[in-house]
């Protein structure tokens, strides 16, 4: 009988799941719901043995989403009676997870506290956790947290320049995210490259939607892009990243802006979409081709951002041995990389344009056998560490 992991991913308005068998590690089902809780009609695509099976159906709410889910498992498979446990992909863990956790009713109360600071994620993990509990009681769940690979950062990498007292009062501090694939690609990089993580300075640029960035120092990461919440840091799709704080009071001040709707534009309508009017970089790429201004000066704000970031590492690290970038913009968009390498050349960083535009699945090297650091496009499989975590957490 195959020991089956279900590996839920709940974001605001969409699930993510995978089956994986915990023996092989090999993928046996797969799904993604979207629109969930709003007022359209929404899409369920459930793969299982190569076939994929489209639902459409206006998902009211999370728990009736994973309704029809569990509804897809019982007409199509995998049989559910043979998973071992439930992995749940949770954003935001605070000051108090630090590692994957077993689900317990004090843990679910302990995420909802952490609303404030995950505001479009924690709520959608709570429900993605509630449904599956029901739909799956006689299981363990467990929480796999985006924070944990970056709990423990030197505090001078953790601490914001702030009253003491009211950082420690409100957990004030720089929990950072993306962490299960920071973690997985920068041990994927150093096997590829033929060396532990403990011999290596590496940055890894995890660009996607969102998009964050971190240094890793013999395998502990000493700095990375988000803070408190996943807003700080790189131009991403929808988000600002980086800006002067004192924007917000402008904002106040200027236009009569309330705290909502400031969070609202900085979350939701900056970063790419803000400055091009397009959150998917391949439209972007065709504005660029085409001439657009506006396209043309995002990408250059999208790039002079990275770029900052990686200088910055490599002075925090005392060097580097390799740049990674990896997720859904750094598998995919060469002409990105290859922009944001081309500004490293002053440092011995070299480029092998042919690698960079060869498209593949698999860890691969784009610099040059001379390059004095080694540029890696590393796919990220958050699901496979997921896996990975829950099971060593079953076996406490």
């Amino acid at each position: 009988m195959a020991r089956l992991i279900l590996l839920l991913n709940c974001g605001s308005s969409s699930i993510k799941y995978q089956v994986i068998d915990a023996d092989t590690e090999g993928v046996v089902a797969s799904g993604l719901v979207q629109k969930v809780g709003q007022d359209a009609v929404g899409t369920l695509d459930h793969t299982v043995g190569g076939e994929t099976h489209h639902v459409e159906h206006r998902f009211g709410t999370h728990a009736g989403a994973l309704g029809t889910v569990m509804e897809q498992f019982r007409q199509h498979g995998p049989n559910l009676d043979e998973v071992i446990a439930v992995g749940h992909r949770t954003v935001h863990g605070g000051r108090t997870f630090k590692h994957t956790t077993m689900i317990t009713s004090a843990v679910v109360d302990k995420l909802i506290d952490l609303y404030e600071v995950a505001p479009l994620h924690n709520p959608a993990a709570v429900a993605g956790i509630e449904g599956a509990q029901a739909a799956l009681p006689d299981v363990p769940h467990v929480a796999v947290f985006d924070t944990a690979f970056f709990s423990d950062l030197p505090a001078e990498a953790q601490t914001y320049a702030l009253p003491t007292d009211l950082s420690e009062e409100l957990g004030i501090l720089k929990y950072g995210f993306h962490g299960t694939s920071h973690d997985y690609v920068s041990s994927a990089a150093a096997e590829f490259l033929g060396k532990t993580r403990k011999e290596l300075k590496i940055i890894v640029l995890h660009l996607g939607n969102g998009a964050s960035a971190s240094a890793i120092d013999g395998g502990r990461p000493i700095e990375t892009s988000m803070g408190l919440t996943p807003m700080q840091g790189l131009v991403m799709g929808t988000r600002s990243g980086d800006i002067d704080p004192g924007l917000v009071a402008f904002l106040h001040r200027k236009k009569g802006w309330k705290a909502a709707k400031i969070d609202d534009v900085l979350n939701k309508q900056s970063g790419m979409l803000g400055l091009t009017g397009r959150t998917d970089m391949r439209e972007v790429k065709v504005l660029v081709d085409e001439g657009d201004e506006r396209a043309i000066n995002g990408v250059n704000v999208y790039v002079h951002r990275l770029v900052s970031y990686i200088g910055s590492y490599t002075a925090l690290l005392g060097g580097l041995d390799a740049l990674v970038f990896t997720a859904g913009v750094g598998e995919n968009a060469d002409w990105i990389r290859e922009l944001v390498v081309n500004r490293l050349a002053p440092f011995g960083v070299e480029l092998d344009a042919e690698a960079n535009a060869t498209r593949s699945k698999e860890a691969r090297a784009i610099s040059t056998p001379t390059s004095k650091v080694k540029v890696l496009v590393v796919p990220t499989n958050e699901e496979l560490a997921m896996v990975r975590q829950v099971v060593a957490t079953l076996a406490e």
